[in-house]
């Protein structure tokens, strides 16, 4: 076992226990005590609140002001990533919204771990094509269930106009995709966001009405495709 992860183990063994002996802890992670006494003094001296001594045992303060943000580096690149995604490509306030968590996460991250965030080599390029116009909007509208009435022009050039009830955004690598149940034929329909050529956020609120809701969409999607969506 690595070094970081043997410390990320030891850091997650405090956590689910109370008081803890260091017998216990050196045969769970099947090192010395010698080798146990270093991980913990170079834990507690980068910032991880243990507390105890040799002999008598360890446990993990938790206090308000030092939240137990503790990941081992697989789950710390999965975070970076999903941020940076968001970042590069959310609309302005999911980006700031990105940034700010991760600045959050980086503040109370111990010492060795933000050592491990600053060295992932994982980057993900912004191009202005990345965020569509009416991102925010829809996105509002889809949680406070506002009717938004949009001008539209398909992939062959032909214009339309209609009022739907957005229901969720979907990205699928290059695009942002918008699903929705259209007033105007009365069933579902999907619409390339970067193709609306303007929207109006309406002041009517859609219905929370069975048939017509999103988990209703994908059910559909099932049955016709016979396939299963499992996140939902």
């Amino acid at each position: 076992m690595r070094r970081a992860d043997r410390l990320f183990r030891l850091v997650e063994l405090l956590r689910s226990r109370g008081i803890v002996t260091g017998a216990w802890l050196a045969e769970q992670l099947q090192v010395s005590l010698r080798t146990l006494y270093r991980d913990i003094q170079d834990l507690t001296l980068s910032g991880v609140p243990i507390e105890g001594e040799a002999g008598v045992g360890y446990r993990l303060r938790y206090r308000m002001d030092v939240p137990p943000l503790l990941f081992d580096p697989a789950e710390l690149e999965a975070l970076l990533v999903g941020s940076r995604m968001v970042q590069a490509w959310g609309d302005a306030d999911l980006a700031q919204a990105a940034t700010a968590a991760l600045a959050k996460i980086h503040n109370v991250l111990p010492e060795l771990l933000r050592r491990e965030a600053q060295q992932a080599q994982l980057f993900i390029p912004s191009y202005p094509d990345n965020r569509p116009p009416f991102l925010t909007e829809l996105r509002r509208s889809i949680r406070q269930k506002h009717v938004v009435h949009m001008a539209y022009v398909r992939e062959d050039g032909t214009p339309s106009e209609r009022d739907l009830w957005p229901l969720g955004l979907f990205f699928w690598g290059h695009a942002w995709t918008l699903i929705g149940w259209c007033q105007l034929r009365d069933t579902f329909r999907h619409f390339r966001v970067d193709r609306i050529q303007q929207m109006e956020v309406l002041i009517e609120r859609y219905p929370d009405q069975p048939g017509q809701r999103l988990n209703d969409y994908f059910d559909e999607l099932e049955r016709q495709n016979h396939i299963k969506i499992t996140q939902r």
